[in-house]
């Protein structure tokens, strides 16, 4: 599946020391994938995400005010995680990654098509929200969240 959603391959790499530290305060995440082309595209594709940079090493992923980065599996082979990595069958096992803006309805309606699953469909729930989970082909669970309007 090539077509224009992703920026060309390598193009525009940020100086690592820059982008270090233009990271604000708050929660970073660094996800690690088998593939990630695959990765970025899926999460283009279903949550509504940019792709900033990418490579097959890495890339800089940013959707509705977040930042995350995405690690190929053989960039850790010399990481403290390399062990944990190499023995896991699924990856984040209990984490969600809650993304904020996205519509659930719409990403849901994506998820499959492109490769992930929908673990539970778009529902309002008790807590003023409206949420589906969905797993994307690496296994991490996305949470595409809105504010239920309470107009379903």
């Amino acid at each position: 599946m090539k077509d224009d959603i992703l920026p060309p391959e390598g193009v525009g790499r940020p100086d690592p020391v820059a982008f270090g530290r233009s990271l604000g305060p708050g929660l970073g995440l660094n996800l690690l994938v088998r593939d990630v082309e695959a990765a970025a595209r899926w999460q283009v594709s279903v949550l509504g995400a940019s792709v900033r940079y990418w490579d097959r090493d890495f890339a800089i992923v940013e959707a509705y005010g977040s930042v995350w980065m995405l690690h190929h599996d053989r960039t850790y082979r010399n990481h403290a995680l390399t062990g944990v990595i190499n023995g896991a069958e699924g990856r984040g096992p209990g984490v969600e990654l809650r993304l904020y803006g996205c519509d659930p309805d719409r990403a849901a309606e994506r998820a499959e098509p492109t490769g992930g699953f929908v673990l539970a469909g778009a529902a309002d729930k008790p807590h003023g929200a409206r949420e589906a989970f969905l797993i994307d082909p690496e296994g991490y669970c996305w949470v595409p969240t809105v504010p239920d309007t309470d107009q379903r």
